[in-house]
This record gives structure tokens, sequence and C-alpha cells, in this order.
């Protein structure tokens, strides 16, 4: 019997390679996205080239009440999710008094409320029939606070707790939680971000590319990690910053993003 996958935010950037990934595993899928346009060409792309189906579902996942919408439909068509990608998100760069609210609470809703909500209503299916995985996309950004990125960095801190308090819960369900840590990566994130400042020592960076972030999150998702912190220097680092006094924190992060 085949399995089927839900991703969020899959219409570009790592959303769209796990559904590339996923696809060559033939896993079946159910793409959410703003733009219907995005969607449909990758749909297309993947039914091509892989003997799978895809459903996509073009909803603004910024919009509370679009999180239960999307569950109903899958729902309503008697559809199974076996795992589920909660990738959607985005960032801003800027100070926090100079940023509209707006956008803040759009930020708040889409990469803490959604993720939660998706996880709370597929929790319930599964825990009768003791099966399913979760992957959550966190980021480096959870281990300390962000000067010029506040709100980002404390949802990604939230997605990385919240994700590893309930993988514990739910492993007596034969049930895994995987949180993925990437750094940078070559995505649109930083032009979404509205990130045009130089970046100080990120502009010099080695990125690496989205597909091998989404490989690395694949195979620990598949193994049932909790944590996954992709690349060599970003676990140096995530270590690193227990050992220091909390009040440099908040100074290097704000040197490292240039404030």
């Amino acid at each position: 019997m085949s399995s089927t996958a839900l991703i969020t935010g899959a219409s570009k950037g790592l959303g769209a390679e796990f559904a590339r990934l996923f696809a060559s595993k033939n896993v079946n899928l159910i793409l959410v996205a703003r733009s219907e346009k995005e969607l449909n060409e990758l749909k297309d792309e993947l039914e091509n080239r892989f003997n799978i189906s895809v459903w996509t579902i073009a909803k603004d996942l910024t919009i509370p009440e679009n999180v239960q919408a999307v569950y109903d439909e899958i729902k309503r068509a008697g559809t199974e999710v076996d795992y589920l990608v909660n990738n959607a998100g985005f960032g801003d760069f800027g100070y926090f008094a100079d940023t509209e609210w707006e956008r803040h609470r759009k930020m708040i809703e889409l990469n803490i409320s959604t993720l939660s909500q998706f996880c709370h209503l597929f929790i319930q299916d599964w825990i009768p029939r003791k099966s399913g995985k979760i992957l959550n996309v966190a980021s480096t950004a959870a281990f300390q606070p962000g000067p010029g990125m506040s709100v980002y960095f404390a949802s990604k801190a939230y997605v990385a707790n919240f994700s590893q308090a309930i993988a514990y819960e739910f492993r007596k369900y034969g049930i895994t939680v995987t949180t993925l840590c990437p750094g940078p990566v070559k995505t649109n994130f930083g032009r979404a971000a509205r990130m045009n400042h130089p970046n100080g020592f990120l502009k010099d960076m080695k990125t690496p590319l989205p597909e091998e972030v989404v490989s690395f999150g694949y195979r620990a998702m598949m193994k049932g990690k909790a944590l996954a912190i992709h690349g060599v220097l970003n676990k140096f680092v995530a270590s690193s910053v227990r050992f220091l006094p909390r009040k440099w924190l908040a100074t290097l992060s704000a040197k490292v993003i240039s404030w």
C-alpha cells in the first residue's frame, strides 16, 4: 500500500526539494503553499517523472482557519497521511520596532501556530494506529537570541523545544518527531526576509544546496532522530552556545548578522 506525505511551504526551496525526494521514494504527495501556479508546476514535474499522485492545496497558512480547512479537506477525501513535513515559515530582517506588527504576527502564526496545529491534528489520527513521522523545520537560529531577526530566532527556538518535547511524549505510540536545524541554505529565504544588508560573516559563508539539507533531514526523519543539525560547524556552534554566558549571546548573534 502506498504512503502519503503532506508538505507545507512546498512551492519552492526546501519544501519543493522535500517533495522531489519523497516522490523519488514512490510516496504520494499533498503539497500546500500559497502559490497555486508554482504548486501546479511542481505537480506536473513530479507526476511526469515519478509514478505517484500529487494533490496540491493552495492556501495561505498565515490565516489560522486555513490549517483546519486543509486538514478537513484531506479527511473528507479519505486520505491517510503518513509523513508530515512542517516546512512553511519565513523570517524578517530589521529591528523589531521598525517592522510593522502585521508582518510579525504572520511570522508567529506561520512559524509557530500553523506548525503546532498540524502536529496536533495529525497526532490524533496517528495515536490509534501507532505510526507516523513528523519533520519540523527549525534552524540553527533556535539556539540563541537574534537581534535584527528577533521574532524569527525566537520562533525557531519554539519549534526546536516544542518538537523535542512532543518527540518524547509520542515515542510510546511509535510516532517520531524530528527537528531539522539547518544553517543558511541557498534558497530564496534571504530575499523573502528582506535581507539586503551585507550580512557580515554570512556573506562569505559557503552555504549548502537545498537538496543536501533535505537529504540529511530525510535520513534523520526515517531513523526517528529527535534533533538533526546540518553541518559540522553548525553542530559545533549549537553545542558551544550552551557554555557561553547568556549576556554574550545576543552580542555575538548581532555581530554575525551585522547589527
